[in-house]
């Protein structure tokens, strides 16, 4: 009779073992098929370009936070720029501050631009808006809203706001009078300012 011990037909070499005994002879000398080095391999390759992935979008998604849009604040003083970053509870305060800032000034109209820090089209609408406000600050207020912040959420809801940017025209007693319509440009969307305003500039009056 052999003495030898007949090696198994099919076994795995568990990790773990190596470190327990090293000296101790294993009649498990197979290290697998090679389809199962292969997928461990590729599970090696997929997971370490997972990691990949998720660093770089993660820095991807933290730029948002310097948008343009966080800049803007002192919306009740011409829309001043200030260079300080503030967080979405101190940005939504603020704006909430401004909005009731401009419903009590009394002015014939307010406008509530709602808009998205992540939003393009609201970032390239800054510089318009700002003159707007400026070249019609004696009937005129406009206030910032972030469609993404939790504290404008009673808003939203009550001015059906689907989308951004959205303008929303008041007049001085808060009545909404109007809202411009899903953005397909930019010109489309500064025509729609236009159209808002027509509804509450002042006749001139004549010399």
């Amino acid at each position: 009779m052999d003495s030898s011990r007949k090696q198994p037909f099919f076994c795995l070499r568990w990790p773990w073992l190596n470190n327990q005994n090293p000296q101790a002879p294993n009649v498990c000398t197979f290290q697998g098929p090679w389809l199962l080095k292969s997928l461990r391999n590729l599970g090696s390759i997929a997971f370490n370009s997972f990691d990949m992935f998720s660093k770089s979008s993660n820095s991807w998604i933290n730029s948002f936070t310097h948008s343009p849009f966080y800049v803007r604040a002192g919306q009740n003083n011409n829309l001043k720029s200030k260079k300080r970053i503030l967080s979405p509870e101190e940005q939504g305060e603020a704006e909430q501050r401004a909005f009731a800032s401009a419903l009590a000034s009394r002015k014939a109209a307010t406008v509530i631009e709602f808009y998205s820090p992540k939003c393009s089209l609201c970032n390239s609408l800054i510089a318009f808006v700002t003159e707007v406000e400026s070249r019609n600050s004696n009937w005129l207020n406009i206030v910032m809203a972030d469609a993404e912040n939790e504290k404008w959420l009673p808003e939203l809801l009550h001015y059906d706001i689907n989308y951004v940017p959205c303008f929303v025209l008041l007049d001085k007693d808060g009545k909404a009078l109007g809202k411009t319509g899903i953005p397909s440009s930019r010109l489309h969307v500064v025509a729609g300012i236009s159209h808002l305003l027509k509804m509450k500039r002042p006749l001139k009056k004549n010399s």
